[in-house]
């Protein structure tokens, strides 16, 4: 079961794709939503959670006080259990626009627009090679905001993912099979 941890919609339970996701445990959301309160990298912030599938990322971060959500999920399946979700969340946050789910690949979501993050989630599936993730992350980063923060999560048996010019690796954390990389302007 996936719930919302904390904040005005916690305890709130999340659907979770029946195929083809990998969902962030509760001990790691708890404990990465934890370290950006602390960092107050969540109050008002604008948010892309890439490879969303059920959106929990980025339905936490809007339920802790994050102002948008922009939820980006490639597979149909996914993208409607994300939507499925952000209208609950949205219903028990009582603000319908702050929630945008995309069923679209993430470069290709990248590739258009101009939004601006201020924190952006990155879970790809652990079989995306680092070759592709280094250019998800060079094309993500010009719409990365000064002081913003991307998250990486992948398997801890992966390399510390190649970052783009202007942008290091500032911590990291090991979860068992999962280890996250946060990732800021230098």
């Amino acid at each position: 079961m996936t719930r919302i941890i904390a904040g005005r919609a916690g305890s709130l339970t999340l659907d979770v794709p029946d195929a083809g996701t990998r969902p962030t445990s509760d001990r790691v959301r708890e404990s990465l939503f934890g370290s950006l309160e602390s960092a107050d990298a969540l109050r008002g912030a604008a948010v892309l959670d890439l490879y969303a599938g059920s959106g929990a990322l980025g339905l936490e971060a809007l339920s802790r006080g994050a102002a948008t959500a922009d939820l980006v999920e490639k597979s149909a399946r996914a993208a409607t259990v994300a939507q499925r979700n952000a209208a609950r969340v949205a219903k028990a946050l009582g603000r319908d626009a702050a929630i945008r789910v995309h069923r679209v690949a993430a470069d290709a979501f990248l590739a258009t627009g101009a939004t601006m993050w201020d924190l952006v989630f990155v879970d790809p599936p652990y079989d995306l090679g680092e070759a592709e993730l280094a250019i998800t992350l060079s094309r993500l980063t010009p719409r990365l905001r000064d002081a913003g923060i991307i998250v990486i999560e992948r398997a801890s048996r992966s390399p510390e993912p190649s970052l783009p010019d202007g942008m290091t690796v500032s911590r990291s954390k090991k979860y068992g099979d999962t280890t996250l990389w946060w990732a800021e302007h230098v």
